[in-house]
């Protein structure tokens, strides 16, 4: 058993999900690998997503030092942007594997709808 924040883990890997789990944060994470972005970059790049679920989602990554965010205050509009933290750099393996997976899961069941 493993408690980390005040939540309980039965196993290792429902610590990875407890962390990363979910429909959008994955994607959030895809979508930081190549580098930092803004609040409507990513917005743009994840049409579906609400803009509380995104912005909950940010929050919850940030608290789990998933991810990072920089306020800019040097001269208006204020500029916020997110990238991956150090600790947040070691899931780029595990998420390209995830993205691997998930194309070979779309062909096969393209493969077996036809």
């Amino acid at each position: 058993m493993y408690i980390i924040n005040g939540k309980k883990y039965p196993c290792c890997t429902s610590v990875t999900m407890g962390i990363i789990g979910g429909k959008w944060k994955t994607v959030i994470l895809y979508h930081l690998m190549d580098g930092s972005l803004r609040y409507n970059e990513l917005r743009k790049k994840m049409k579906d997503v609400t803009e509380r679920t995104l912005s909950l989602q940010l929050s919850q990554l940030q608290e789990d030092g998933i991810i990072s965010r920089r306020v800019y205050t040097g001269k208006p509009p204020l500029k916020v942007e997110y990238s991956l933290t150090e600790f947040g750099k070691t899931l780029i393996p595990l998420l390209k594997e995830i993205a691997e997976w998930g194309e070979q899961a779309v062909e096969n069941y393209v493969a077996k709808n036809n």
